[in-house]
């Protein structure tokens, strides 16, 4: 069975007569099982899984803030445990605590990738303005975006085009994607810092505000971004992209 096909044997969510179709009293008598059935699917799922994924393995569906609920129940589970189950932008997912990452590191034990100062300048620059163009981006880092750096942030499935400039060449919109924001265990620009807090003050000025203004609600989100100076690196020839750290151990 996949994650997207409900099942005919699962608990049957709201089938109790005399009560009203979907409800969660309905569906008391098997709560116990649904809840391990979801804890099972998030287990072997090795990914975020959506909400309403999750309430459409059952047959009828359950109802979306019953499944929400039981999550809840089943984070309050977890809790006191080296694993964790936590909401990110895509869904839900167990998730290895933060305290044991070193132990977790060791099963591969190769150094992660570093990004070079250009491809980390172009990622702030994308999640504190998005949406932005490549020509919005060079006239704030003051000097032209080699291509492999956006290349590299797209092939991660950290940003993407969500639209186009309506100006001459029509220039291609980026922002930040719901990967960025599950890698980085976020869930929401909501959780994004004060760029204040960051003291990036060359970020504040954008180009063109009144356009951007109109194009700000191409942008899907943007995420806390970790700048890691020792993992900065300047110069032309480390202009390219590189594979992202490794994110929140998630079990399989």
């Amino acid at each position: 069975m996949t994650m997207d096909e409900p099942s005919k044997n699962l608990p049957q969510a709201g089938a109790d007569a005399g009560q009203p179709d979907g409800s969660a009293d309905a569906a008391s008598g098997d709560l116990s099982e649904i809840k391990a059935i979801l804890e099972a699917a998030l287990l072997v799922a090795g990914e975020p899984v959506a909400v309403a994924t999750l309430s459409r393995l059952f047959d009828p569906a359950l109802p979306n803030d019953v499944t929400r609920r039981l999550l809840d129940d089943l984070k309050r589970d977890w809790s006191g445990r080296k694993v964790e189950l936590v909401q990110v932008a895509s869904g839900w997912r167990f998730q290895g605590r933060g305290e044991i990452q070193p132990f977790l590191d060791r099963l591969s034990p190769e150094k992660p990738p570093r990004y070079s100062r250009a491809v980390m300048e172009t990622l702030a620059i994308v999640a504190y303005q998005q949406p932005v163009t490549r020509g919005d981006i060079e006239a704030i880092r003051g000097v032209a975006v080699s291509t492999n750096v956006v290349k590299a942030l797209e092939d991660r499935q950290w940003i993407e085009v969500v639209g186009h400039r309506e100006t001459p060449g029509r220039p291609a919109l980026y922002a930040t994607t719901k990967t960025f924001l599950d890698d980085l265990g976020l869930t929401s620009l909501a959780e994004l810092p004060p760029l204040a807090e960051l003291d990036p003050s060359h970020l504040l000025e954008t180009p063109d505000a009144p356009t951007k203004a109109a194009e700000a609600p191409l942008a899907l989100a943007s995420p806390l971004l970790r700048t890691d100076d020792a993992a900065a690196e300047s110069g032309d020839a480390e202009d390219r992209g590189e594979p992202a750290a490794a994110p929140a151990q998630v079990l399989h």
